[in-house]
């Protein structure tokens, strides 16, 4: 395949002008971040100076000023919220009403098509699987490896090769595990880890992410392996700050190890496994790359996300498109606010 430079030259331009444009504001905001400050900074040491010079008074500061001051320092902040997500949320709730098109007013009727076709509730379906769980396994596990690596021999490596998985990718992680399912005819060797054992005990291969609903909690497993990392580092945290006279005096008291879990580890550490079980519901609804990678939706394996992607890129129904991503969005936003009401009542009981 060749690629002439001539034909594609608009498209390098467009490419040229969007790099020197990022540039040129991230820069320019890098300078007014450094020089503004600096600025003000040079302008009150010289007013003290002077104040302690010449028995000048110093002049207050008003809060006129400082609101402006501030608002000079929010409003990039503003501006890029407002470019990046607000406007992009609102049109594409506008569009959640609109045909596959985008020219002609449909109301909900894109709303109605995702409960009322198969598929897609198929899709619905799959989802509430995803997020019902991964963040209870993933925390589960999390929590397990927390407990019992916390003061073992070589705890640093331990949490290191269990940590691993949350440093690739979710494409990588696919990756791998599709070598781990794969599949080949029974007269040749297997190179799947999983069709290997199964072959090494006496049974059949299979080809394992074609049966549904069993390759949907396949792929599970490979979100659950990557966030079980996750989940281990913030509970074996929250392990180590529970007061030690707390964990001396339950032993005192003659308790047993399983009674230290239930009655004082487990009730130390709420906070942190409420954070991490929301933390990874966020993530799970959003996920992807996975099924992107491993299935790319077929074989009953669709969520919201993929789908969302579909229709509005491969199908070319933006409409439905943009109706899933609301959908999703409505989904998320619960979630969040919960979290910031409990960071919230954790703030004022700390």
């Amino acid at each position: 395949m060749n690629f002439d430079f001539a034909d594609q030259a608009p498209k390098l331009m467009m490419l040229l002008w969007g790099l020197v444009a990022f540039a040129v504001v991230v820069g320019g905001l890098l300078v007014l971040l450094d020089a503004v400050p600096a600025f003000f900074a040079r302008r009150r040491e010289a007013q003290l100076v002077a104040a302690a010079g010449g028995g000048v008074p110093l002049p207050r500061r008003t809060k006129p000023r400082e609101g402006l001051f501030a608002l000079f320092f929010l409003l990039p902040t503003v501006l890029l919220l407002m470019i990046g997500l607000v406007v992009p949320a609102i049109r594409t709730t506008l569009l959640s009403f609109m045909d596959g098109g985008s020219q002609n007013w449909v109301g909900l009727d894109n709303y109605r098509w995702m409960f009322a076709e198969d598929a897609i509730v198929r899709v619905l379906i799959n989802t509430l699987v995803w997020v019902t769980l991964v963040p209870l396994v993933a925390t589960a596990m999390g929590l397990l490896y927390a407990v019992l690596v916390d003061k073992a021999r070589m705890e640093a490596l331990a949490k290191s090769l269990i940590f691993m998985p949350m440093a690739i990718s979710f494409v990588g992680a696919a990756i791998i595990w599709r070598f781990v399912y794969a599949y080949r005819g029974e007269d040749q060797e297997q190179i799947g880890l999983l069709n290997q054992i199964v072959v090494s005990l006496g049974g059949e291969p299979r080809q394992w992410l074609l049966d549904s609903p069993l390759n949907t909690l396949l792929l599970i497993v490979i979100m659950v392996w990557i966030q079980a990392g996750f989940a281990m580092v913030v509970l074996s945290a929250a392990i180590k700050s529970i007061p030690a006279d707390i964990v001396e005096a339950a032993r005192l008291d003659g308790v047993t190890p399983w009674q230290m879990f239930r009655q004082i580890t487990v009730p130390s550490i709420r906070p942190a496994m409420i954070v991490v079980v929301v933390t990874i519901s966020i993530a799970t609804l959003k996920v992807f790359d996975i099924v992107r990678t491993t299935t790319n939706g077929n074989y009953d394996t669709s969520v919201i996300a993929n789908e969302m992607y579909n229709q509005a890129f491969r199908y070319g129904q933006n409409g439905q498109g943009s109706a899933l991503a609301v959908f999703l969005f409505v989904l998320v936003l619960p979630i969040v606010i919960f979290q910031i009401r409990n960071l919230r009542q954790q703030r004022r009981e700390g």
